[in-house]
């Protein structure tokens, strides 16, 4: 219902949200004038939050899953000491919320210098504690220890064994957890609240709130129907990745369920 009313207001005009049911169509169809608007508004800032957006999840989001994937796959794969207590380690990050850490992390880059800049969203955003533990899963059953014997008694070293072998039959999980830490960036707004200053670094998240707020402001500007507008636009890369990747995902998120 809340994803139906959002397609259908943003169809309507300032004023027909004000004056027509929620959950019906107004008779001025302002759909791709509002999309126009939302774009060019403000000397195009939707525009730069849009591509702030695609930085973070690209750097951040990327970044994590990349480090997931090696960090699941030697633990699935090495034995060494101390690999109970990573374990433990693990496990107690994925417990701890990430607002509790968000004042510590904003101290710590404070003293570096490094808050209102974009390195204060895409460094944390590289940690995921459950994409590590999802892959380290997965690596446990997709790749046999059989098969990384055969390529090294090939004559293969551990990075074209990982790259060559490891990696490919890694894709699905790979692909789930990079959907995860995608959908976490795109939608994070605490972090970017407490770390940016900057309009011009703001994440959508951040920029349709600050939209919203004037919107509500007496005497500000009317501009809720693009705050609306701004907000579809926002959901539709995430539909359209997840139709996109559902084959790997579903596939990623059965995998070890059923143990042979």
């Amino acid at each position: 219902m809340p994803l139906l009313w959002l397609v259908i207001s943003a169809t309507k005009t300032q004023e027909g949200l004000a004056g027509s049911f929620g959950l019906w169509f107004d008779g001025d169809f302002a759909l791709w004038d509002n999309i126009g608007t939302t774009f060019t508004y403000n000397d195009g800032v939707f525009t730069r939050w849009l591509l702030n957006t695609l930085m973070y999840v690209g750097l951040g989001a990327g970044g994590a899953t990349f480090l997931a994937v090696l960090g699941g796959y030697a633990l699935a794969k090495f034995a060494f000491p101390g690999k109970r207590a990573v374990f433990a380690v693990v496990i107690g990050a994925v417990a701890v919320p990430g607002t509790a850490l968000a004042v510590p992390t904003f101290l710590m880059f404070s003293k570096m210098g490094l808050t209102d800049t974009p390195w204060a969203v895409v460094i944390p955003s590289l940690i995921s504690p459950f994409g590590l533990y999802l892959m380290w899963v997965f690596a446990t059953e997709a790749i046999p220890t059989e098969l990384m014997e055969a390529a090294r008694i090939d004559g293969a070293g551990e990075v074209r064994t990982f790259f060559q072998v490891g990696l490919p039959l890694l894709a699905p999980g790979m692909v789930t957890v990079l959907l995860f830490t995608m959908v976490a960036t795109w939608n994070n707004y605490f972090l970017p609240l407490i770390m940016l200053k900057d309009p011009d670094w703001y994440p959508l998240t951040l920029g349709l709130n600050s939209w919203n707020a004037q919107a509500a402001t007496a005497g500000g500007e009317p501009v809720f129907h693009l705050v609306i507008t701004g907000s579809l636009i926002t959901v539709l890369p995430l539909i359209a990745a997840f139709l996109l990747l559902q084959k790997y995902w579903q596939s990623g998120l059965a995998a070890g369920s059923v143990k042979e």
